[in-house]
């Protein structure tokens, strides 16, 4: 993941879209295929564990932010 300057809200924004485009490619094939092989509790932690990485790198930016103060 490479280093980006964030001055504005827009810019937090942009960001949060690229980065979550970018789990959603790592991690949504997994979904995918639970979806395709309709198991119910597939379902339900894989999405679970996609939301969390979602969470995860928000918050990770969120306390990169704060650190600034």
């Amino acid at each position: 993941m490479e280093t980006r300057i964030i001055d504005s809200r827009n810019d937090f924004a942009q960001w949060a879209i690229d980065r979550s485009n970018a789990i959603l490619m790592d991690q949504g094939s997994e979904l995918a295929t639970a979806a395709r092989n309709g198991n119910e509790a597939q379902i339900g932690e894989t999405a679970q564990a996609l939301g969390q990485a979602i969470v995860d790198a928000l918050i990770e930016a969120f306390d990169g932010l704060a650190g600034d103060e």
